[in-house]
């Protein structure tokens, strides 16, 4: 009897990584993590391997399938060259040796304004990040562009952020006049669209702008 698929997992400690990793209990995933999970329901399902997402050991099971949703900020990375080290250097590391182990299909978590042409540092290198992926020659790519993430980071442990705090603040009231494509977005609608994306037929290359999330993410 031929196993079931199995799906690689990266950045399962981040917002979006987390509620992929409630969202795939039902099939076999691997979470590739720097350090262990805390605060995640268990599933039979799941096992994690602690590994250097730069430089992933060749002993890791082959994956069907593999969502990446690395990603920090400018203040906690504190250099460009930090910051490019984890959006871009790890996002293809993983994409890379997982497209070399065999899998077709990938999940990314980008961001809103992703252009590999702008003179926005950030924007320039997720959007960079993205024309990578997709010289890998996956089946399928789903990029996903969330606007800004609508979530508790600080019950997965992670840095307070303050701007983004405010921001949420600020939009939280005012969601329903905001435009689908702008407005915050919940972590869970960007797994649960990633996701169903992922598994569905379509073109090699998709891009999920964060409008078609707020959609396709609905519970």
């Amino acid at each position: 009897m031929t196993p079931p698929a199995l799906t690689w997992v990266a950045g399962g400690s981040g917002l979006v990584g987390r509620e992929l990793l409630r969202q795939l209990d039902d099939r076999p995933v691997l979470a590739l993590v720097r350090r262990p999970l805390a605060g995640l329901p268990g599933s039979a399902l799941r096992q994690e391997a602690i590994v250097d997402l730069l430089a992933l050991p060749a002993s890791l099971p082959e994956p069907q399938q593999v969502f990446i949703a690395l990603g920090t900020t400018m203040a906690q990375a504190g250099s460009q060259a930090a910051f490019r080290a984890v959006d871009f250097d790890a996002v293809l590391a993983v994409a890379r040796a997982a497209r070399d182990r065999g899998a077709t299909r990938c999940g990314v978590v980008s961001a809103l304004g992703a252009d590999a042409r702008s003179g926005v540092f950030y924007n320039r290198v997720k959007g960079e990040a993205e024309a990578a992926l997709q010289t890998l020659g996956f089946e399928r790519l789903v990029i996903a562009r969330p606007s800004l993430l609508d979530g508790a980071r600080e019950s997965l442990g992670q840095p307070h952020r303050a701007g983004e705090a405010w921001s949420l603040r600020l939009a939280r009231p005012l969601a329903p006049l905001i435009p689908k494509a702008w407005r915050p977005i919940g972590a869970d609608r960007v797994a649960r669209a990633l996701r169903l994306a992922l598994d569905q037929p379509g073109p090699a290359v998709q891009v999920l702008e964060s409008g078609a999330m707020q959609t396709l993410g609905a519970p």
